[in-house]
């Protein structure tokens, strides 16, 4: 199969639009080409094509911030000759400046299939920079490694951020071509704006589901996104990050395991077995005991469970829910332990007011749904449902593979 980038690189026919036009690339470290070039080498080889500037969304270009709130500064390349901004420092949004550098951006981004992942809030705000200002954008599509599959409670009206781009469940199904595409149609976006898709990719084929496994090299397009098992567990693991338990930050395996030195893992997991065995589907789950070398709990020796989607005897991709499942533990741990410090009190992605699960999930119904102990597994399926029918249908029209 072929990535966007590489038919852009590969047919000239398809680069002729381009010709005397300033040309401006967003991208990150995994943003590269079949061969591993990354695509702003790739694309500086090009002899039709004048790179006139470069943007890096949160966590870099090239280089990899760690943790969430590290920001990177503007840079200049100097074997390239041109300016480097960043969409992660002092500004979010780009400036007139940074825009008045390019007249047409390629976008070349890596996704995880997930609302909460920047790199989609930063496309939107593209999007919308690109509209006000008369700039056209094209979308190198890439794939959706967690595939088509949708779960999650929708953003409610007024909890947009920069990890809530807009009305989404958390686990989204889309390309970030088309999500480019429900962007532009929701918000009434006035923008010239094309996605070069890909070539193949068949997110409903076994065993990658979504990713081409045997076909591509998986490269982070975020630190601690080192491969497909992460991909596929971080539509639930992320709802971590609002928590005070480890995501496995600070392990060799983050965002596929959490945990605490101070919870019993048998006794959650046979917790959250009784509560809805139809929500542990897809995947094996093992208690495991790690210590985390940096972030929550570093230096403690943590108890914890592992969920294994990374081969065909534990992986049901159909099946798989990692939103309900992430979930359904937070609501074990609050049965088990009800005085337990489960949410996390301290800043996240620059918000001091508002709790960060509620952030993390575009309102408080979730946390509300697990301190609730009259509330039911029903009753979140419910809600649930009605949202994820409601994005399925907004969006089936967006679809190009």
């Amino acid at each position: 199969m072929k990535f966007g980038i590489d038919r852009l690189i590969e047919e000239a026919a398809l680069r002729r639009p381009l010709a005397g036009k300033r040309i401006a690339l967003l991208a990150h470290p995994a943003s590269t080409t079949a061969d591993l070039t990354h695509s702003l080498d790739a694309l500086a080889a090009l002899p039709d094509i004048e790179l006139t500037a470069a943007f890096g969304p949160q966590h870099g270009l090239r280089g990899d911030k760690q943790d969430n709130m590290v920001e990177s500064g503007d840079e200049y390349d100097a074997r390239l000759g041109i300016p480097v901004f960043s969409l992660y420092g002092e500004v979010r949004r780009p400036t007139a400046e940074m825009l008045d550098s390019f007249d047409l951006l390629l976008v070349d981004l890596q996704d995880l299939g997930c609302r909460i992942y920047t790199f989609i809030t930063t496309l939107r705000y593209m999007l919308e920079a690109a509209a006000d200002h008369g700039k056209a954008v094209w979308l190198l599509d890439r794939p959706n490694p967690a595939g088509r599959p949708v779960e999650g409670l929708m953003l409610r009206d007024g909890w947009e951020s920069f990890v809530g781009a807009g009305p989404m469940p958390m686990r989204h199904g889309l390309t970030l071509g088309e999500m480019a595409l429900w962007f532009i149609s929701h918000f009434k976006l006035d923008v010239e704006c094309e996605v070069i898709t890909m070539r193949g990719w068949q997110p409903d084929s076994a065993p990658g589901y979504g990713w081409p496994l045997a076909e591509r090299t998986w490269i982070n397009p975020s630190p601690n996104a080192p491969n497909l098992s992460m991909a596929r567990c971080y539509a639930g693991t992320v709802m971590l990050e609002g928590t005070t338990l480890s995501e496995g930050r600070g392990t060799t395996r983050p965002l596929e395991l959490f945990g605490a030195p101070d919870i019993d893992a048998s006794a959650l997991m046979k917790t959250m077995l009784e509560l809805s065995p139809a929500w542990l589907e897809g995947c094996r789950l093992r208690p495991c005991w790690f210590e985390p070398t940096f972030h929550k709990h570093a230096g403690h020796l943590c108890q914890g469970i592992q969920i294994h989607v990374d081969s065909e005897a534990h992986y049901r991709h159909g099946s798989f829910k990692p939103w309900r499942l992430q979930a359904l533990a937070f609501k074990a741990l609050r049965q088990l332990q009800p005085d337990y410090p489960l949410w996390r009190d301290f800043p996240y992605e620059y918000e001091f007011e508002r709790l960060a699960i509620d952030l993390i999930n575009g309102s408080g119904l979730l946390r509300e749904w697990v301190d609730n102990p009259d509330a039911s597994v029903e009753d979140l399926d419910a809600l649930a449902m009605v949202d994820e029918a409601a994005w399925y249908q907004a969006t089936e029209r967006f679809k190009l593979y």
